[in-house]
């Protein structure tokens, strides 16, 4: 993928009272892609969106949607995006059906019932549409959120948190909806705080923290790069203490003498630096196991270490 969608430049954001949002963000949104922005709350990822949507102005900086610029061609920039807050506003006396297609009109598109039709469908909603909004689930209405950012047909879609609150159950849903419309040729942006979300639907992941986007990589790429592995290994007998030939900074030994537990990534393994050189220096200590298993390092243990490094 090479073509963007979404192109960012040196965009910064500081409110009245000198807070600054954003600082110094470059970023680039590929089209059909599924991008997720994680951060800690507070990080940015909210003002980041609504700069992006056109519902607040950049300091300094400039945005452009799908070639164009969201200051100068708002219009334009601003119809080819869905936004999905994190919550419905008031219309809990309205159907869904009247509900999505307003929604539609707002952007000045003719009535269109075959595409709102197919939106309802496609969320599983159309059994639900001569309903009021006040007698859905929680769930549902997350859906309604969903149909009234896709009902004038934009090609990118904004996720504010799409899952909060919700079970894990509905979560899965909703993720295959969210593939089904990435599948559709939409390009998603999420933000989320559930780091198996990203590790589960992106295909490329940014850290935003205090403002900054710290890194940006593609998620197999990152897992790579910054994901660690351990190793534990389950003694025959027990070890009061390391042998000078095992005094490494990637092996420990637990409380009880009876595990050792070994941490490497695949730089080292690739170095020879790896569980083979590890076994066989056990072998010519002495030591034996009985049993052995591995982990490899989450997505949030590497967002966890990197919001760390760089707080």
């Amino acid at each position: 993928m090479n073509d963007p969608i979404i192109t960012i430049n040196g965009l910064n954001k500081t409110y009245e009272g000198g807070f600054q949002a954003l600082s110094r963000v470059d970023l680039t949104i590929q089209r059909g892609e599924i991008f997720a922005l994680l951060g800690p709350n507070g990080a940015g990822k909210t003002t980041l969106i609504s700069v992006v949507c056109g519902l607040a102005t950049p300091t300094d900086g400039h945005v452009t949607v799908d070639g164009f610029d969201s200051v100068t061609h708002y219009r334009q920039a601003r119809e080819r995006i869905g936004l999905v807050p994190q919550e419905l506003t008031n219309e809990a006396f309205e159907t869904v059906w009247n509900t999505v297609s307003f929604s539609r009109g707002l952007f000045g598109k003719p009535p269109n019932p075959g595409h709102i039709e197919k939106v309802l469908k496609s969320l599983a909603l159309w059994d639900k549409r001569n309903n009021r909004l006040m007698t859905l689930s929680g769930g549902m209405k997350r859906r309604v959120l969903i149909a009234k950012a896709l009902s004038h047909e934009p090609r990118i879609l904004f996720l504010d948190e799409p899952t909060a609150g919700v079970d894990v159950e509905l979560r899965r849903d909703m993720w295959e909806v969210v593939r089904g419309l990435r599948d559709n040729g939409v390009t998603i942006i999420l933000t989320t705080h559930y780091i198996e979300e990203a590790e589960e639907m992106a295909d490329r992941i940014g850290v935003i923290n205090r403002g900054e986007i710290v890194l940006v990589e593609g998620k197999a790429a990152l897992m790579k790069k910054l994901g660690s592995k351990q190793l534990t290994l389950q003694l025959h007998e027990p070890l009061t203490e390391l042998p000078p030939a095992l005094a490494l900074d990637t092996l420990g030994l637990t409380a009880d003498g009876y595990e050792l537990v070994y941490t490497y990534d695949g730089h080292q393994e690739e170095e020879g630096h790896g569980i083979s050189a590890l076994l066989a220096l056990l072998e010519q200590e002495g030591i034996s196991f009985k049993d052995l298993h591995t982990r490899q390092s989450s997505l949030e243990d590497i967002f966890v270490d990197l919001v760390k490094e760089r707080s």
